[in-house]
């Protein structure tokens, strides 16, 4: 095996002396700073990643009971929804019997964001999903939450040798990251030596522009959608340029299914393995890949179900719908939420010995590349990005005919009407091309798939060097 492919483990590279700085001072002074324990969590999670499943199984239940409880005293949804079920949280014998509880889903979450807020809460931060369920969601998070997410990814990282403060380049479509540049933010991530390259238009000058940016930072990581990974992988290898002898170390992908062609393409343009991870905001960071290829869940505050259409629970090797409970949740508590993904669990152990359990897969988590009418190539985020905060928009999907038309399916709200439609045309003229005629069609449903599995942006336009798979 090629040595750059080589599990971190057995290819273990030391950290420089600004990286330890980093990791062992900036970081943990800046999580300080914003009421984050993530240091103290992240050590905590690294020695209980290697309990026996018995005992981790043991400790999420303790604390499931404890997060229910608190639910039930302090959020008025839980506390109603307690009630009528006659439900009490200290009754519960296992994880399982959770599926007592009737799930939370999306428009319960957008017409209960009131009730669904703790009564102890403090200060809470407003978040939107990225919109590719076609269900935009606004909801909120306290610190504790946030906390656990970053801890959780630091600790995933670590798998793979790369610690805070080891160079890292980001290819990412959010508004949030790319909308909130400030002095702050901007000094934070020279500090921690993290570059952001915005995913959203990936014309050739655009892709161009990545690449000698990537070979410039000599990243330790790559972090990014896997398609935009493999289309910059696709235009180095046209244009000749190495990207395998810069010694990146791991590509985490993310935020789409990834395909075992991608994975290829990837692997072999960066000389690194890629680790697959799975989450979201809403749901948090759920699963990421290990070195030994197990895709490990973040069991020590996530609770993960999978569930056939008709609610019942799905076997291990089963595929169904991923519905999770988030136990650092309190402030804003996430329980039973219907991630509208489907997956499939593992029942069997991972080589590399952690007792965390396993997801074997996601299935359907595809976003497509859209093209503009002047050739530009943009990640379909760049148009759901469009739709996801605007009011009275149930679900959507946006399907790219040609380069000439596009038409967009809404189940509309109560507010929906012509001003709403005219954002929406304006929107996506200005990303597609003012001369794109943008078709609305307001249906009562929007449906999914064959394989059940809903695709919110769909392009009929071929898309050079992109293979995407239905």
């Amino acid at each position: 095996m090629n040595a750059a492919l080589q599990p971190a483990a057995e290819n273990a590279a030391p950290r420089s002396l600004y990286t330890r700085l980093v990791a062992g001072v900036v970081f943990p002074l800046h999580e300080r700073l914003k009421g984050h324990d993530s240091v103290r969590l992240r050590r905590q999670l690294e020695e209980s990643q290697w309990w026996p499943a018995a005992r981790i199984e043991q400790d999420r239940l303790d604390r499931l009971r404890g997060f229910l409880a608190e639910a039930g005293r302090h959020v008025p949804y839980y506390r109603r929804l307690f009630a009528e079920q006659d439900f009490d949280p200290a009754t519960l014998r296992s994880v399982a019997d959770l599926a007592r509880l009737p799930c939370l889903t999306k428009p319960l979450i957008r017409d209960n964001v009131l009730a669904l807020t703790s009564e102890r809460a403090g200060k809470l931060i407003r978040y939107n999903t990225g919109g590719s369920s076609g269900e935009p969601l606004v909801f909120f998070m306290g610190p504790d939450r946030v906390t656990h997410d970053v801890a959780a990814k630091w600790r995933a990282t670590r798998w793979w040798n790369v610690d805070i403060g080891d160079p890292e380049v980001v290819i990412w479509g959010s508004p949030i990251e790319l909308g909130a540049q400030d002095r702050v933010r901007a000094l934070r991530d020279r500090l921690l030596r993290t570059r952001l390259l915005p995913a959203f238009e990936m014309s050739d000058a655009k892709v161009d522009a990545f690449i000698a940016e990537i070979r410039a930072v000599r990243p330790a990581m790559l972090f990014g959608y896997p398609s935009s990974l493999a289309l910059i992988a696709a235009r180095a290898a046209e244009r000749g340029v190495r990207l395998d002898d810069l010694g990146i170390r791991v590509a985490f992908v993310t935020s789409e299914k990834l395909y075992e062609h991608q994975r290829q393409a990837i692997e072999s343009a960066y000389g690194c393995k890629v680790a697959d991870g799975y989450g979201g905001r809403d749901a948090g960071f759920i699963a990421h890949q290990c070195p030994a290829g197990g895709m490990h869940i973040s069991a020590e505050h996530l609770i993960v179900e999978t569930l056939r259409p008709d609610g019942t629970q799905a076997a291990p090797g089963e595929p169904g719908e991923i519905v999770t409970t988030h136990l650092a949740t309190g402030d804003f508590p996430f329980i039973r939420y219907r991630t509208g993904d489907i997956g499939v669990l593992d029942d069997r152990a991972c080589p590399c010995g952690r007792g965390l359990p396993l997801l074997r897969g996601i299935e359907g988590r595809a976003t497509d590349f859209v093209v503009a009418a002047d050739g530009t190539v943009m990640h379909g985020l760049a148009l759901i990005y469009v739709l996801r905060d605007l009011p009275g928009i149930a679900a959507f999907k946006i399907v790219q005919e040609s380069l000439d038309r596009t038409r967009v399916l809404v189940e509309p709200g109560p507010v929906f009407g012509a001003d709403i439609e005219r954002r929406i045309r304006s929107g996506l003229a200005a990303r597609l091309g003012q001369g794109v005629t943008i078709d609305i069609e307001r249906v009562a449903r929007i449906e999914p798939e064959r394989s059940g599995k809903f695709r919110y942006v769909v392009s009929k336009v071929p898309v050079r060097q992109v293979q995407q798979h239905a």
